[in-house]
């Protein structure tokens, strides 16, 4: 691991590089044990020389933007983690689009848009992540999507190749996109907006605000929407009908004021969270017949 470290401190500053990061501070569940090495990178050609470095010396490692929907194992993650995040959130306007590096917030790029008068993403204003995470899952909300408002996006390929893929090239569907089957890294990406009227576009970023304030247990750390919409029916309905609303494991709770959330009620570990989920999943299954699969990604060790 020293070894690494050295090769790592030459792609990067001293500062930019972590040993035993605690996970839990860098996920909006707050949970999560230490994180090998920590990196957090600058630009496009340390991302790369990163990741070539990592494949060279055999560490694992994966990706993050602010952990909005990340559960990281008590144990921690064994490898290292790269957070592109606040070195890489550089956004830029012009004429109708929006160009923005991965680490940008989904709520800052709705803010340009509306500072533009450019309509079309405010579904996305209240989403509590990255731009890298929401074209990689295709996040949507209130009808909308990012397969609509995606005009291209820059990534990294396994093989260390930057491509600018056009958004039909990036198989963008119902929280899946190439970007996860290739397991492509994405750096940046272009967003096309149509010129809308002010007061319109604020009235909507505040309905949609609201919705999420009253329904949502925004309160409490969480990683959002737990599981995905199974085909035909609601997470949240399922989970309510089985009369799981409230259900505890420990610190970890099924939202009282919305069952499609399981949040960290106070002191939760990874643990409880996943022995919550695997009891919800079996009680609706049983209730049901219907599976629910998580929308949170899991890493590292439980």
């Amino acid at each position: 691991m020293k070894t690494f470290l050295d090769k790592l401190a030459a792609i990067v500053k001293p500062e930019a590089i972590l040993t035993d990061e605690m996970m839990k501070d860098h996920t909006t569940f707050r949970v999560g044990g230490p994180a090998d090495v920590f990196v957090i990178p600058e630009t496009v050609e340390e991302v790369k020389e990163i990741i070539k470095t990592a494949k060279e010396e055999g560490i694992p490692y994966y990706v993050v933007g602010n952990g909005s929907n990340l559960l990281v194992g008590d144990q921690g993650f064994h490898g290292m983690i790269i957070q592109i995040y606040k070195n890489m959130n550089e956004i830029t306007y012009k004429d109708g689009e929006i160009t923005a590096q991965a680490g940008a917030l989904l709520s800052t790029i709705a803010k340009i848009a509306q500072n533009n008068e450019r309509t079309g993403f405010e579904f996305a204003s209240g989403i509590p992540g990255t731009l890298g995470g929401a074209v990689t899952m295709n996040a949507g909300a209130y009808g909308g999507e990012m397969k609509h408002v995606l005009k291209n996006a820059t990534v990294l390929t396994k093989e260390g190749e930057i491509l600018t893929l056009p958004v039909e090239d990036l198989e963008l569907g119902y929280r899946k996109s190439v970007i996860i089957d290739k397991e492509y890294v994405v750096l940046e990406a272009v967003i096309t907006l149509p010129k809308g009227n002010a007061e319109e576009i604020a009235e909507k970023m505040n309905e949609y605000a609201t919705a999420r304030k009253t329904k949502q247990p925004l309160e409490y750390p969480s990683a959002g929407s737990t599981f995905k919409r199974p085909t035909g029916y609601f997470a949240g309905k399922l989970i309510q009908d089985a009369g799981l609303r409230g259900y505890s494991v420990g610190g970890a709770q099924v939202s009282e004021k919305h069952c499609g959330f399981v949040i960290n009620k106070g002191g939760a570990t990874a643990a409880d969270i996943v022995a919550l989920m695997k009891d919800v999943n079996d009680k609706v299954v049983a209730e049901f017949g219907v599976p629910l699969e998580p929308e949170v990604k899991m890493i590292g060790e439980f």
